[in-house]
């Protein structure tokens, strides 16, 4: 057994993670939709002229649940393991940064509607789009989402995402959400939509009685903090001065350095992560790569507090 499938019950078997029928029912499903992503031929294969057309697309998956319960864990093994070529993944949220402003380089063009040329250099891109955090919060996504989606599933792109909410729950009480009605019904029909939502929050569950908020600064919250972090990455105590750090990457040719990174946990001072210049693409970056942060040395915030401290720890 090779794929995702086999990558998951090794983590179970080496206890990094514990047994957990949804869990593992998710990723039967998910192996299931990476063996018939590998069992399609490569774009061009001679196979493909010798049918006369495209290979039928595969079904993707929304895949919803609370938060804790491993949704983006099983996303992380599957977008590993699949063996396709052409692939993407994103958070939903910098995805759809990305559709607004390649609409906006095609209306510049005043060629007519922008969404075809768009969902065509999609579809070349990548046959297989994997999404975190599928949300729509503002009217500007979920005016374009039905026509966008509609369209790359036309084109044969596989789609997985990952929610906490049910489709049905999307875009609640949003403005004019009877426009957003027809996307909805669209995940219905195109995708399976599975719950992951067992009784488990993993995160909770690793924190176990710690407490989230320390005060004041000083060697007991350090302490404290310190045995969070640990117990949150299985990481042995004795070794805390080996704590790696990381560089990840924010776009634009540029990178953030995170003093210590392991596990999908982030410690940050409060200094660099909210007194330095930052934007959304530095925090987008951050969601992407860590669920859980860390931030030390919050000083007591008030009129005193240097005014562009602030309002770039608020866009946190």
């Amino acid at each position: 057994m090779t794929g995702l499938l086999a990558a998951y019950q090794a983590l179970v078997a080496a206890s990094e993670l514990k047994p957990d029928a949804d869990q593992a029912q998710a990723a039967a499903k998910l192996a299931d939709v990476q063996q018939q992503l590998e069992a399609v031929p490569p774009r061009g294969s001679t196979l493909w002229r010798f049918l006369g057309k495209k290979p039928d697309p595969v079904r993707g998956l929304y895949l919803w649940g609370g938060v804790g319960r491993g949704k983006s864990m099983l996303m992380d093994l599957f977008f590993d393991n699949v063996q396709v070529n052409r692939k993407r993944r994103a958070h939903f949220h910098e995805f759809m940064l990305d559709i607004h402003a390649r609409l906006k380089v095609e209306r510049e063009k005043e060629k007519g509607d922008p969404i075809p040329p768009v969902v065509a250099a999609l579809a070349d891109e990548a046959r297989l789009l994997c999404f975190d955090e599928m949300v729509v919060n503002n009217m500007a996504d979920a005016a374009i989402m039905s026509r966008l989606f509609a369209g790359l599933f036309d084109a044969g792109v596989t789609i997985i995402t990952t929610s906490n909410r049910h489709p049905d729950d999307l875009y609640k009480d949003g403005l004019n959400r009877q426009l957003f009605l027809p996307f909805i019904d669209l995940v219905k029909q195109r995708l399976d939509v599975m719950a992951l939502d067992g009784p488990t929050d993993y995160r909770r569950d690793r924190l176990g009685h710690a407490r989230t908020w320390l005060v004041p600064n000083g060697p007991e919250a350090t302490k404290e903090l310190s045995e969070t972090f640990f117990r949150l990455t299985d990481y042995p105590p004795e070794d805390r001065a080996h704590v790696p750090s990381a560089d990840i990457d924010v776009g634009t040719g540029r990178t953030m350095h995170v003093p210590k990174a392991l596990k999908g946990v982030a410690v940050f001072s409060f200094k660099r992560l909210c007194a330095e210049a930052r934007g959304a693409a530095d925090y987008l970056a951050i969601a992407r790569r860590f669920h859980s942060v860390i931030i030390v040395g919050i000083p007591v915030l008030g009129p005193a507090q240097p005014q562009r401290s602030r309002p770039l720890c608020d866009a946190d």
